[in-house]
């Protein structure tokens, strides 16, 4: 390699890194910049002006109030570099616009009556976004992520299996690509929620976290371990809802016998409580409202069985913190207590130990900032790409 190249990719590692800092922890002055990266303060001003120019960042004058000498100048993303995020469910398509900041500017739900082929779920999706062309004119959108219900083959988008859509092996990020013209990347939508909440939510401080959603098709889950995603020989790894958990005959969308997914359903939940659909914050708010038998029994049932599936998961992987989203935030909330004795019923005591269990910190936007993360990847790696 040239030396010319050796200094293009250093530098290209050196803009990677910075911007990485001001996404993951917020702005920063270039001293702190310096500090965290050890470049010198020249260097720093250089690459911070490469990344002005670029549109990525921007600078302002900290408060001087108290300080003496020349303050450090504060780095910070510019809010209008923005990913689309998608996902679809069997209820509905979610469109989200996100910053970033990590700052959610706006998100779309799109109800259906019947399940979208994954054909459709695009039409739809470059649908919606072109309905939202005033608002995206001016921004810097650095693409489309898209989180999915199934297993993903992330190469090319491709959905391998994703039973509760009812998408088999069906294309879905190059004809959302050629629909939008944005650049498209898909993958699982847990694995996705298990990232953004290792790099901003329970898991933060932690380097091994598993992250376990119930949605309405199903539940999935992503696993951090020594601050890397586990992915397994295809990136299909974190399949914990298709865990048998009971010898009940009740199949799961696999079509597999007593699974976590088979027992544990956001269906069940709502029927009990009378809710035909949930808004996200509303299933949890009128399950901790409502302690009559019915819904008490529904719940203790599938607290044990959601704990069985944990208990495995602790002693296969060895956490630090398990954080629960969807539906599973909400059956946590109503019995933490009952949850964490289902756990250590089927947990080996030292795995145990000290591992925190607690719902998602990011909440109903945890899959918003996943599949943006996902789209905003390649500018990370690369902010020169903004370029381009």
């Amino acid at each position: 390699m040239s030396v010319a190249g050796t200094t293009e990719d250093v530098r290209r590692t050196n803009l990677a890194a910075i911007l990485g800092i001001l996404y993951r922890d917020g702005p920063a002055s270039r001293a702190v910049l310096s500090k965290r990266t050890g470049r010198n303060r020249s260097t720093i001003a250089s690459l911070v002006s490469d990344l002005v120019s670029l549109g990525l960042v921007s600078e302002h004058e900290p408060a001087t109030m108290g300080q003496v000498g020349r303050p450090s100048p504060v780095v910070a993303v510019r809010p209008e570099v923005t990913a689309i995020a998608v996902n679809p469910e069997i209820d509905m398509l979610t469109i989200g616009l996100v910053g970033l900041d990590g700052n959610v500017r706006r998100v779309i739900r799109h109800e259906y009556d019947r399940i979208p082929s994954a054909s459709e779920a695009v039409t739809i999706t470059a649908s919606v976004l072109a309905g939202m062309q005033v608002e995206l004119d001016g921004l810097l959108v650095a693409g489309i992520g898209v989180a999915v219900p199934g297993q993903v083959r992330t190469g090319d988008g491709l959905v391998r299996n994703a039973p509760h859509l009812n998408w088999h092996d069906d294309p879905f990020a190059e004809p959302l690509s050629a629909a939008t013209g944005y650049p498209v990347l898909v993958a699982n939508d847990a694995a996705l929620g298990a990232l953004a909440e290792h790099e901003f939510g329970a898991g933060r401080e932690h380097d091994n976290v598993i992250y376990v959603n119930g949605g309405a098709s199903g539940i999935g889950a992503g696993v951090i371990t020594g601050r890397t995603l586990l992915g397994g020989a295809s990136g299909y790894a974190g399949e914990l809802g298709h865990v048998r958990v009971s010898d009940a005959p009740v199949v799961d969308s696999a079509g597999i016998r007593g699974t976590l997914e088979a027992e544990v359903t956001r269906a069940e939940l709502q029927k009990a409580l009378g809710l035909p659909r949930a808004e996200p914050g509303q299933l949890e708010e009128r399950l901790l409202a409502d302690h009559s038998p019915a819904v008490a029994e529904v719940v203790g049932r599938q607290l044990t069985h959601l704990g069985t599936a944990l208990g495995a998961a602790v002693n296969l992987f060895n956490p630090e913190v398990i954080a629960l989203g969807g539906f599973l935030a909400a059956l946590h909330s109503y019995d933490p207590q009952a949850l964490r004795r289902s756990i250590a019923s089927a947990a080996l005591a030292p795995s145990l130990e000290g591992v925190q269990i607690t719902p998602a910190a990011l909440g109903s936007d945890l899959l918003m900032v996943g599949a943006a993360g996902l789209a905003f990847g390649p500018l990370l790696s690369d902010p020169s790409c903004a370029a381009n």
